[in-house]
């Protein structure tokens, strides 16, 4: 039987005031209206403002700023022209400053709500640039007739359709200043309707692009984009099919990379591998780890979900012996590569799905002195309930999602380990996005 379609309620179309009180995890005001939550777009804490309804449910209403009546200390002018269009970033209207500080109380509320616990110690934030910092980015192309253009770039904040974008404030300067200059080469192909996607990838040395297309290019097409590469000294690549059609077409050799000086290692990697998209965050996210870790020469230590090595390598330059556990095949095998490029021998990289039981793994019952974990935003419950099997005293957990650490936080403390310190690090400027450490200690 056919479901009857729910009738959406009418939005009412007048301008309704509002006191914000916090900020949610969306970056949106939060407003009681009548006792009901109201999150509403554009506001900050402390601000009284009037807005539109977007929607309006049951237990909660959603909004957008119509009008600052009074604004907050911690407002600012976006830097960005696409603000409140473009959904790469929702934080721009405020200071930076205070962003960080607003995503280290995040951390603190899904610790204290979801988790019933709370660190011993908060750490100082972690910062670094706040514009141009984005070295790894997907961006979206496609025709739109009603506008006779090739727009590149993201995704609309509420809609799926993509933004019309001329720059890009986040992204590296050698891409988010050439957004037109992609639009104009995307619309001189001959493909220009059916090439969906630009992959960026960044080193310290080597610019690239991976272009999809869905049918084969022709040669005038291959041309073009060769040609703007030479143009601007950016990597060429191209994606027929699914990840392993991407190939280069110019030069004709390319390796990017990025140096992690303090550790004297060069870390390798393909332009469609995972790679951190904030090179100087990353940096400084490694030492502080490694300090808090604090691995010693005659220690075995455990990296879990350890990518193509961003931990594993700098571990090994301190430990005794570390074990690299990843589930991507591709990455374990760029593990191993780095492993001999730079030359250390006291490091294995094994591939295993750590959403399932580990016990037959050769890795597992080895025992470890100290384990760093760095999921993905589904978090390790799976591994982590497993933790003190592994023996170890102490655990470095490097998150992406502050909801899926307090869960794992509270399995740990359950488990007999104290949670130290934790701290926010500033990986994503602008954005919702809260990338948080814990230490963990028996």
């Amino acid at each position: 039987m056919a479901r009857r379609r729910r009738k959406s309620k009418p939005m009412p179309s007048e301008a309704f005031s509002a006191q914000i009180e916090s900020l949610d995890h969306d970056g949106r005001g939060v407003a009681r209206i009548d006792g009901k939550a109201t999150f509403i777009e554009g506001a900050l804490p402390g601000e009284d403002v009037t807005f539109h309804y977007l929607s309006q449910h049951k237990s909660y209403d959603e909004g957008v700023v119509s009008e600052i009546i009074k604004a907050s200390p911690d407002r600012v002018e976006p830097k960005c022209p696409h603000f409140g269009v473009c959904g790469g970033c929702s934080l721009q209207h405020m200071d930076a400053k205070a962003q960080i500080l607003a995503k280290q109380q995040i951390m603190l509320d899904n610790f204290k709500h979801i988790g019933s616990v709370q660190p011993e110690s908060v750490l100082e934030p972690l910062t670094a640039i706040e514009w141009g910092y984005r070295r790894k980015a997907r961006l979206g192309c496609r025709y739109v007739a009603k506008k006779e253009s090739v727009l590149v770039g993201f995704r609309e904040k509420r809609t799926g359709w993509l933004a019309e974008m001329s720059r890009c404030e986040v992204m590296h300067p050698a891409i988010g200043e050439r957004i037109m200059e992609l639009r104009q080469l995307v619309s001189d192909l001959k493909c220009f309707q059916r090439l969906p996607q630009i992959e960026v990838a960044i080193g310290d040395d080597v610019i690239a692009l991976v272009f999809r297309h869905m049918d084969d290019l022709v040669d005038e097409d291959k041309e073009k984009l060769i040609q703007f590469g030479q143009q601007h000294d950016i990597h060429i690549y191209l994606q027929p099919k699914g990840p392993d059609s991407v190939h280069l077409v110019w030069p004709q050799q390319s390796q990017l990379s990025y140096r992690l000086e303090e550790f004297e290692l060069e870390m390798l990697f393909k332009p469609t591998d995972f790679t951190q998209v904030n090179t100087d965050i990353n940096r400084k996210m490694l030492n502080l780890a490694i300090t808090m870790l604090d691995p010693q020469a005659n220690e075995r230590v455990l990296d879990l979900f350890c990518g193509l090595g961003n931990f594993t390598l700098p571990l090994a330059r301190r430990a005794g012996h570390v074990i690299g556990v990843e589930g991507e095949e591709s990455l374990v095998q760029r593990g191993k590569e780095n492993a001999a490029h730079n030359q250390i021998d006291n490091v294995e990289f094994h591939a295993a799905d750590l959403t399932q039981e580990p016990h037959q793994h050769p890795w597992f019952g080895s025992g470890f002195d100290k384990i760093l974990i760095d999921p993905p935003r589904s978090g390790a419950f799976e591994i982590v309930k497993l933790m003190p099997a592994f023996g170890a005293n102490r655990i470095v957990y490097v998150s992406c999602n502050p909801a899926t650490l307090a869960r794992d936080a509270q399995v740990l403390v359950e488990a007999g380990y104290q949670l130290k310190s934790a701290g926010v690090m500033d990986m994503f400027p602008h954005t919702t996005h809260v990338e948080s450490i814990a230490l963990f200690e028996r």
